[in-house]
C-alpha cells in the first residue's frame, strides 16, 4: 500500500498543438464557451483569467477513450448544464463503450451515463457536428447522432438514459474505405448533427421541428415535425455530398448546410452551401463557389456559423484548402453575396483581410519560411470548428488542426478593414508526447511529441519560441543526452521523404538543444525509432523503427552508421548513465547488453516481460553504473548488474513507465517515478528509497487518461516529475507547497 503525497499539477507551457474540432458557445447566456479536442478532452473558457480549463483530467487509465470528445451541448436554460458524448474509437483501439456525461456546474463535476455501444472522438468525419443537441425549449430532450450504424437517440431525463430512436429512418451510408482492415476507415460515420427550431414550440414545450444530418449522400436531411414522433427526409433536399454541418435560424425560419464528398478532417475536395426556408420549403444553393464551377470547385464546405445578432451573417471554411491556405467566406445577406478572408491579386500576391499575430505561439511558423503564395504562419487547415459568439458580433473562434484562433473585432471585414486574429489557446495543451528528457544542466526539458516533433523548453511555463529544425520532424520519436556532458543532445523522429528529400532521421545538439545539425543515416530509413547516447556524447547507438531496420552505431555525430552485431531490429536502446561503453537493448523478452561502444551486443537475460499497455520500457539511472529499470503490465523490476539479473519489486502489480529526479534530501539514491499499479490504484507514484516504498503523488482529479509514455524527475527539483500524456500534452508536478520554479534561477539567456 501506498501512502500520499498532496501535489500540484500543471501544463508544461506550449500551446494548442493539436485539433480544435468544435466550438460550443452557450446561447443562454454571453461568457459560457467550451471546447472539444480529438484526443484531448474538452476545456471551458475562464474569461476571468484568460485561459481555458481542463475538464477531463479525472479521466484516467481504465476509461482513457473518454478524453475523445465526440460532441458537447450547453443548456441555454440552465447555463450550468452542460454535456458531452466521450469515447475515442469506433473499433477495437478503444476498449471501452462510449459515454453521454453531464454536469450542473459547467463541467466541474460529472455523471457517467454509459452507452451500450462505441463513440469515436478520434475518427474519420469527427470534425462534423454537432450530433448532442439539447432541445432549446425544454432542457429534458437531447438527441445524439450515433456512427457505426447506431442511429438516432434520445434522452427525456435530462440525459440520465438513453435510447434509440427505431423510427428514424437511415443510420448513414458513408464510409471513407470500406476496405480498412483496422476498421478505422471503415466505419459509417452515421448521424452527424442534430438542430432544432427553436420558433417552433414555446418554453417548457418540446420543440416541434428537429433537423438532422446523416452522412448520406442520396438522404442528407432528415426533419420532424411532430418532436420526433415521425420522421422524413426534408423534401428536395440536395444529394450527392455530405452534410458537415447544420445550423437553424429560428428569426428566419431558415436551416443552413455546409456539405463535402467526403467526412474529412483531412480530405474533400468539392461540396456546397445550402438554406432551406421552412415557410415556403425551398432550398436554395448559396455557395460561394459552387460545385458547378469546375474551374475553381477543389474543396468542400465545413466550419458553418451565424451571427445570433444578425441572423443574416453566415460564416463558412473550406473543407479543406491545403494549398495556399484555408478560405473563410462571409456573406451579410443571408449567402447571396460573400467575401473571402483573402483574394488574389495577381499571382502570387493575395491581399489579406486578415492580420495574423502568432507572438502567443510562435513556433506555428513550423520552422518554415514563407514561400508566396503560401504563408507562413498558416491561416489553418482542418478548420472544422468556427463560431460567432452569440453575444459579440465581433468575436469569433475558429479551430485548425494545431490551434484555436480567435478574432475581437470581426465585423471591421464588413467595412473594408483588416481583422486581428490570434491565438487564443492559454491553458489548451494538446500534445502527444513520445518521449522526454531532463538534464542536469540547460534547459530543465526537452520532449519529443507526435505531429510537432518536439521542443527544447527553456522555461516551462513559458509557450517556446520555435519547435526543432535542422531538420524538422513532423513526429519526435525519442530523445537523449549525454549523462557526464549534457550539452550534447540526440533525437530521432520522422516525416516524409519525399518532401524532405535532404533531411535526416536523427539530428544532434551540442549546445544543449538551441541548434541542430544533421549526419548521415543508412539507406531505407522513413520512421525514427530510439536513439541513445553515450555517457560521454562520444557515439550514439540509434534503433530505427522501421520493421528489420538494423540497430546502427557511430563513433562521433553520424557521419557514418555500422550495423551493431547480436541486436535484433527494432530493438528498445539505453545508454548507460556512467560507463560511456555500456548500452543496453531490450527486444521481445531478451535483454542485452554491449561494453564496446554498441559494436556487439550479447543476451545477459531472458524471460523478461515483452507485451504492456504501451510496451515494455526501460531506464537505466544516473550516477549508478549498470542500474537499471523495466516497467511492464506484469510489474516492476530492478537490475544493478546491467541486466543480468532483475527483481521484481513488491507491491507494484503493474508499470506503464518508470524514471528518475533529484534524489530526496539525506539519500543518495534518486527519486524513483513511475506510473503504475499499487494497492489496486492506478496513478503516479514517488519512491525515496530505490523502490521499498511508495508514495502516490498524483489524486483521481488528476489522471491524465493514458499517460506515461513517457516520464522523467527532474535532476535539480526534489519531487518534480514531468510526465508526458497522449492529447494532454506535458504535464508536470511539484510537492504541494513546495518553491517550484527554481529552474528560473539557473538557466541562462
Amino acid at each position: 500500500m501506498a501512502t500520499t503525497q498532496p501535489y500540484t499539477w500543471s501544463n508544461v507551457a506550449i500551446g494548442g498543438g493539436g485539433f480544435v474540432d468544435g466550438i460550443v458557445f452557450n446561447e443562454g447566456a454571453p461568457g459560457i464557451l467550451y471546447v472539444r479536442t480529438d484526443i484531448g478532452g474538452m476545456y471551458r473558457w475562464d474569461a476571468a483569467n484568460g485561459r481555458w480549463i481542463p475538464l477531463l483530467d479525472w479521466v484516467g487509465w481504465n476509461n482513457w477513450g473518454y478524453n475523445g470528445v465526440v460532441s458537447i451541448a450547453a443548456d441555454p436554460i440552465n447555463t450550468n448544464k452542460v454535456w458531452a458524448a466521450v469515447g475515442m474509437y469506433t473499433n477495437s483501439w478503444d476498449p471501452n463503450d462510449g459515454a453521454i456525461l453531464r454536469s450542473s456546474d459547467q463541467g466541474a463535476t460529472w455523471q457517467i451515463t454509459p452507452l451500450p455501444f462505441k463513440l469515436g472522438g478520434n475518427m474519420p468525419g469527427r470534425g462534423m457536428g454537432e450530433r448532442l443537441a439539447v432541445d432549446p425549449n425544454n432542457d429534458n430532450i437531447l438527441y445524439f447522432g450515433a456512427p457505426s450504424g447506431k442511429g438516432l437517440w434520445r434522452s427525456t431525463d435530462s440525459g440520465a438514459t438513453w435510447s434509440q430512436m427505431t423510427n428514424f429512418p437511415d443510420v448513414g451510408t458513408y464510409i471513407a474505405n470500406p476496405t480498412d482492415t483496422t476498421g478505422y476507415q471503415s466505419d459509417i460515420q452515421g448521424v452527424v448533427w442534430v438542430a432544432f427550431d427553436k420558433s417552433s414550440s414555446s418554453l417548457g414545450q418540446a420543440s416541434k421541428t428537429i433537423f438532422v444530418g446523416v452522412a448520406d449522400p442520396n438522404n442528407p436531411v432528415f426533419w420532424s415535425r411532430d418532436g420526433g414522433a415521425t420522421w422524413q427526409a426534408v423534401p428536395g433536399a440536395p444529394t450527392g455530398f455530405i452534410p458537415h454541418k447544420g445550423v437553424f435560424d429560428p428569426v428566419n425560419h431558415v436551416l443552413y448546410i455546409a456539405t463535402s464528398n467526403t467526412g474529412g478532417p483531412y480530405d474533400g475536395s468539392s461540396g456546397d452551401v445550402w438554406k432551406f426556408s421552412v415557410t415556403s420549403g425551398t432550398w436554395t444553393r448559396i455557395s460561394p463557389v459552387p460545385s458547378t464551377d469546375t474551374a475553381n470547385d477543389y474543396f468542400g464546405y465545413s466550419g458553418l456559423t451565424i451571427d445570433r445578432q444578425h441572423p443574416n451573417t453566415i460564416m463558412v471554411a473550406t473543407q479543406i484548402s491545403w494549398w495556399p491556405d484555408t478560405i473563410i467566406f462571409r456573406s451579410t445577406d443571408g449567402g447571396a453575396t460573400w467575401t473571402r478572408i483573402w483574394d488574389w491579386t495577381s499571382y502570387p500576391n493575395r491581399s489579406l483581410r486578415y492580420v495574423l499575430d502568432i507572438s502567443a505561439e510562435p513556433w506555428l511558423t513550423f520552422g518554415v519560411q514563407p514561400n508566396p503564395p503560401v504563408p507562413s504562419p498558416k491561416l489553418g487547415w482542418m478548420d472544422e470548428a468556427m463560431a460567432i459568439d452569440p453575444f459579440n458580433s465581433d468575436r469569433m473562434l475558429y479551430g485548425t488542426g494545431a490551434t484555436l484562433y480567435a478574432t475581437n473585432d470581426l465585423t471591421k471585414w464588413d467595412s473594408g478593414g483588416q481583422i486581428h486574429i490570434a491565438p487564443m489557446v492559454k491553458g489548451l495543451e494538446e500534445t502527444a508526447v513520445n518521449d522526454l528528457i531532463s538534464p542536469p544542466s540547460g534547459a530543465p526539458l526537452i520532449s519529443a511529441l507526435g505531429d510537432l516533433g518536439g521542443f527544447t523548453h527553456a522555461d516551462v511555463t513559458a509557450v517556446p519560441s520555435t519547435i526543432f529544425t535542422s531538420p524538422v520532424f513532423t513526429t519526435g520519436t525519442s530523445v537523449d543526452y549525454a549523462e557526464l556532458n549534457p550539452s550534447i543532445i540526440v533525437r530521432a523522429g520522422s516525416f516524409d521523404p519525399s518532401s524532405q528529400p535532404n533531411d535526416r532521421h536523427v539530428a544532434f545538439s551540442t549546445d544543449g538543444g538551441k541548434n541542430w545539425f544533421q549526419g548521415s543515416e543508412p539507406g531505407g530509413v522513413t520512421t525514427g525509432g530510439t536513439v541513445a547516447a553515450s555517457a560521454d556524447g562520444s557515439r550514439f547507438v540509434w534503433a530505427p523503427g522501421d520493421p528489420g531496420q538494423p540497430v546502427v552505431y557511430a563513433v562521433g555525430f553520424g557521419n557514418s552508421w555500422a550495423a551493431s552485431q547480436g541486436v535484433p531490429a527494432n530493438a528498445q536502446i539505453r545508454s548507460d548513465r556512467v560507463n560511456p561503453k555500456t548500452f543496453y537493448a531490450l527486444s521481445n523478452g531478451t535483454f542485452y547488453r554491449s561494453t564496446d561502444g554498441g559494436v556487439t551486443f550479447q543476451p545477459v537475460a531472458a524471460g523478461l516481460p515483452s507485451s504492456g499497455a504501451v510496451g515494455v520500457m526501460f531506464h537505466a539511472v544516473p550516477g549508478k553504473e549498470g542500474d537499471l529499470w523495466l516497467a511492464a503490465s506484469s510489474g516492476l523490476y530492478h537490475s544493478t548488474n546491467g541486466g543480468s539479473s532483475w527483481s521484481a519489486i513488491t507491491g507494484v502489480s503493474s508499470a506503464v513507465n518508470v524514471g528518475f529526479g533529484k534524489s530526496a534530501p539525506g539519500s543518495s539514491y534518486p527519486a524513483v517515478f513511475v506510473v503504475g499499479t499499487i494497492g489496486g490504484v492506478t496513478g503516479a507514484y514517488r519512491s525515496d528509497d530505490g523502490g521499498t516504498t511508495w508514495v502516490r503523488i498524483n489524486d483521481d482529479q488528476h489522471q491524465y487518461g493514458n499517460w506515461g509514455q513517457a516520464i522523467t524527475g527532474d535532476p535539480r527539483i526534489y519531487g518534480r516529475v514531468y510526465i508526458g500524456t497522449n492529447g494532454r500534452g506535458i504535464v508536470y508536478g511539484d510537492i504541494a507547497g513546495a518553491p517550484s520554479g527554481l529552474e528560473h534561477h539557473h538557466h541562462h539567456h
